[in-house]
């Protein structure tokens, strides 16, 4: 188990820090490699079978969520461009199909779900990467995670969404980088960035439900990684220390009030038509 982001990227010495990942998963579960990729490569299968899993006829029970991903990616001249409306509509269409009580996987929990699949699985298509390839972003995706939640959280109910959809886009942007070629050094870089990025983020879920505003904060959790990893690409970096932003996270989580971490009453869960909808759901 990796208690710092300076102990993983030290793990990764004289070996890609996927693969210092990959063997910290046998030695803790005292399972092979070839059951620890197999393992993880039914993951990223799981994840590309969501999005083609993803109904747009399919509402929530609650009718707050469904459709809505299919729209994005009819728009017709999207500003942000192809390669973005794509990321965009996939973290809608995951989070829709995760409210519709379709499969997902949680990454790193269900109401994160569209961040990590929405920057890869455009990307893969984009530079024609192969699943191996795919499988050992999740890796490195995996390694930073642990590390957030070893000493922060991905609780929302613990540290607010910066703990959830906040850690899900520093793992994406670590992940990225590693897709691109990047360094380890750029990795921690990229993840500390898209951090610092959400950093106070609340949870406010309307009426208690993980669809507003937690579905669109995945399209957030996607953009952010992307452009959080093109800046540590180009050798930028937030100027604090990945486990100091990471412990950071952890502090204010814990300095929030309880009404803004997953409880359904402050936010805009507590906006009159947030009272509203939880009065008729």
């Amino acid at each position: 188990m990796f208690g710092s982001v300076k102990t993983l990227l030290a793990a990764a010495q004289d070996k890609p820090l996927w693969q210092a990942v990959l063997d910290d998963d046998c030695q803790d579960r005292d399972a092979s490699r070839e059951d620890s990729t197999a393992k993880m490569a039914a993951l990223w299968q799981t994840m590309k079978q969501s999005v083609l899993d993803y109904d747009p006829t399919r509402r929530s029970p609650c009718g707050l969520s469904g459709g809505q991903g299919a729209v994005m990616a009819a728009l017709d001249r999207s500003i942000c461009g192809p390669f973005i409306q794509e990321a965009v509509s996939i973290a809608l269409k995951l989070g829709e199909h995760n409210a519709c009580m379709g499969r997902i996987v949680a990454a790193p929990t269900a109401g994160a779900c569209g961040v990590l699949p929405a920057v890869l699985i455009p990307l893969q298509r984009k530079d024609r990467l192969t699943d191996e390839q795919m499988t050992q972003c999740l890796y490195v995706s995996a390694g930073f995670g642990q590390v957030i939640a070893t000493r922060a959280s991905i609780s929302g109910a613990e540290g607010g969404c910066q703990a959830e959809v906040g850690s899900a886009s520093g793992m994406a942007a670590a992940a990225l980088v590693h897709a691109r070629g990047g360094s380890k050094e750029q990795m921690a870089a990229a993840c500390a960035m898209a951090l610092q990025n959400v950093l106070g983020l609340v949870c406010d879920p309307v009426a208690g439900l993980v669809e507003v505003p937690c579905v669109k904060r995945n399209v957030m959790g996607a953009v952010n990684a992307m452009t959080c990893a093109d800046m540590a690409l180009a050798g930028l970096d937030g100027g604090i220390p990945c486990d100091e932003v990471i412990d950071a996270m952890g502090a204010v989580g814990r300095a929030m009030p309880p009404a803004l971490r997953e409880t359904g009453e402050g936010g805009l869960a507590a906006t009159p038509t947030g009272r509203k909808i939880a009065g008729g759901k």
